[in-house]
């Protein structure tokens, strides 16, 4: 019996793990535009443009709202991570202008939920490394 779990493996080219998560970011910000209607993209690359930009933000700016807002963070026991979430989202509107817009405070809260959601859901497929590993059993 075969199966697939998306886990860490040697040989497999190591931008596969990127690309496949800026693909499910890119999912969850799409998923996002369907279900809210102040969220809108103008076409499918300021989606992926915005995906990208989004990695790039929680890679370098995301800690460090973290560490400046760790009081307010633990007194609200980490419901504030989803209020530094949605500004991440809303800096990446920010950056992309005309592109990308939100309408709202709530939208970008409600987007970054979806998000966020999507990403959880997408990480128990995926490892650590985000690489297909295939599992034979015996």
């Amino acid at each position: 019996m075969t199966s697939i779990r998306m886990t860490s493996t040697k040989g497999t080219r190591p931008m596969t793990g990127f690309i496949l998560r800026i693909v499910i970011v890119a999912l969850g910000l799409w998923l996002a535009t369907r279900l809210l209607p102040g969220l809108h993209f103008d076409t499918p690359g300021t989606l992926f443009t915005a995906a990208l930009l989004l990695g790039v933000v929680n890679a370098v700016v995301r800690p460090i709202a973290v560490i400046l807002t760790l009081p307010l963070t633990l007194v609200t026991l980490g419901l504030f991570l989803v209020v530094i979430n949605a500004g991440m989202l809303g800096l990446v509107a920010l950056l992309l202008g005309s592109g990308f817009q939100i309408s709202s405070f709530w939208t970008a809260i409600g987007a970054s939920l979806i998000v966020s959601l999507t990403g959880w859901v997408a990480s128990g497929l995926i490892g650590g490394n985000g690489k297909i590993q295939v599992i034979r059993k015996p």
